[in-house]
């Protein structure tokens, strides 16, 4: 009887080793050859699946996505908040595997300004980062839905802003960025922007208080 195979099981599972590989050897240096060698299979098996390199790294971002997206849709307890903190953590180099993902992301970012395809999924996956991060503030501040829409918009850019931002400088300078510090950094950051918007952004945030 001849095996059945889950079609899209392999192409997540080829995604992601494309993933690794970028993350290891960069954008230019993660052949197509060099993807086959890695998850064990021939080139011939990977054009089976994507017609281009460009479609297969598609793939690969569409696939952490999908990933950040299960793990900061977390279950809580009835009535209570999920911890703000965890979430948002979810999506910083904490770990060699989230790592992996966070320096795929990087890479990626390198090639967008020269090819108009990945401009046009960039655009994409900003909104989705978007829309992951909102919710993640609705779940776990209770006043989010009663701030205006453009605090809550400036609020929610500045996160993403920040995150971003704290993900490439650790995926450059891992020894500088151990995962206590990366956290620390992104606590403060909560507490000011939370701060700011509750209009009382001179004053004293516990960690209780501003939730993370």
């Amino acid at each position: 009887m001849p095996k059945i195979v889950d079609h899209a099981q392999r192409r997540d599972e080829i995604a992601l080793v494309a993933c690794q590989v970028v993350a290891e050897h960069g954008f230019d240096g993660a052949s197509m050859v060099r993807i086959a060698r890695a998850a064990g299979y021939t080139t011939g098996m990977l054009a089976h699946y994507f017609d281009t390199k460009q479609d297969l790294i598609i793939a690969a971002l569409r696939l952490i996505l999908r990933r950040m997206d299960e793990r900061l849709t977390q279950p809580v307890a009835a009535r209570a908040r999920p911890d703000l903190l965890a979430l948002l953590t979810e999506a910083l180099p904490v770990d060699e595997h989230r790592r992996t993902e966070c320096a795929f992301w990087t890479t990626f970012w390198g090639q967008v300004s020269t090819d108009k395809r990945l401009k046009r999924i960039n655009t994409w996956v900003h909104r989705e980062y978007l829309r992951l991060f909102e919710r993640c503030l609705a779940q776990c501040w209770p006043e989010w839905s009663q701030w205006s829409p453009a605090k809550r918009e400036q609020v929610l850019r500045s996160l993403v802003t920040f995150i971003n931002g704290l993900t490439a400088s650790a995926v450059a300078n891992e020894r500088d960025w151990p995962a206590a510090r990366q956290i620390e950094q992104l606590r403060l950051q909560v507490q000011l922007l939370r701060a700011w918007a509750k209009g009382a952004a001179g004053a004293p945030v516990t960690r209780q208080a501003a939730g993370a």
